[in-house]
């Protein structure tokens, strides 16, 4: 098992020298040129030794803006491409999000659930907020455990872990019980490390500058909602 995955870094690692090598001022046209055809038969191969398909949890966390956002570009290729997918929202509901409206769009493709009610400093009730995470979260394992959903998202799942609305353990359980060919993307600041550790894939936003922040700009519809 060791050789092939030897072979995969090796060739990773010459895509990324060949790539900072092309990126070089000093190089004649003729020497870009033979840089680039030698990139594009390196990522020939790295395309052809990557032949496993498998269904991927997907990690979205961190301080930064976006991982909604990132996660719902996700959605919309799975709807694309004809899937069926759920949104489950775990703390967001109170208000409803502009994209809902959108995806309410997709009929009987998409099923959309903003299960939270605000904000825990909105909420302001830990029990109640506990109960309602626990309820969206057996909506959430309907889903999972469905091979009818190709895609599903878990958003501010995160969040839910981080108050302690729902445990580790309860999640990594009902991740290991998706179908082979289902990805699950669980959003949200404070990802766990267990989850991190157990994801496929994990991106994490960071935070440079914000408006709402550094200039005391209110959110604004199309951009926050």
């Amino acid at each position: 098992m060791t050789e092939p995955m030897d072979a995969d870094a090796n060739l990773d690692a010459a895509a990324a020298t060949l790539t900072q090598e092309a990126e070089s001022a000093n190089l004649s046209q003729a020497q870009y040129r033979r840089k680039m055809q030698r990139r594009q038969e390196v990522q020939q191969q790295r395309i052809a030794d990557r032949s496993i398909e498998k269904g991927l949890v997907i990690v979205h966390t961190g301080n930064g803006k976006g991982k909604t956002t990132a996660a719902l570009g996700m959605v919309l290729r799975s709807l694309g491409h004809g899937y069926k997918v759920a949104i489950v929202q775990f703390i967001k509901g109170a208000w409803e999000p502009a994209e809902k409206a959108v995806l309410e769009r997709f009929g009987d493709q998409l099923s959309f659930h903003a299960m939270g009610e605000g904000f825990t400093w909105d909420t302001q009730d830990r029990d109640r907020d506990t109960q309602t995470a626990q309820v969206a979260w057996e909506k959430a394992l309907s889903y999972i455990r469905n091979p009818e959903y190709k895609t599903i998202l878990l958003d501010e799942v995160n969040i839910a872990l981080k108050h302690g609305f729902l445990t580790v353990d309860q999640v990594l359980a009902g991740l290991a019980k998706k179908p082979q060919m289902t990805h699950v993307l669980l959003t949200g600041r404070g990802a766990p490390q267990e989850l991190i550790d157990q994801a496929d894939l994990v991106t994490e936003m960071t935070l440079v500058k914000h408006p709402f922040r550094e200039q005391g700009v209110k959110a604004q519809p199309g951009i926050e909602f």
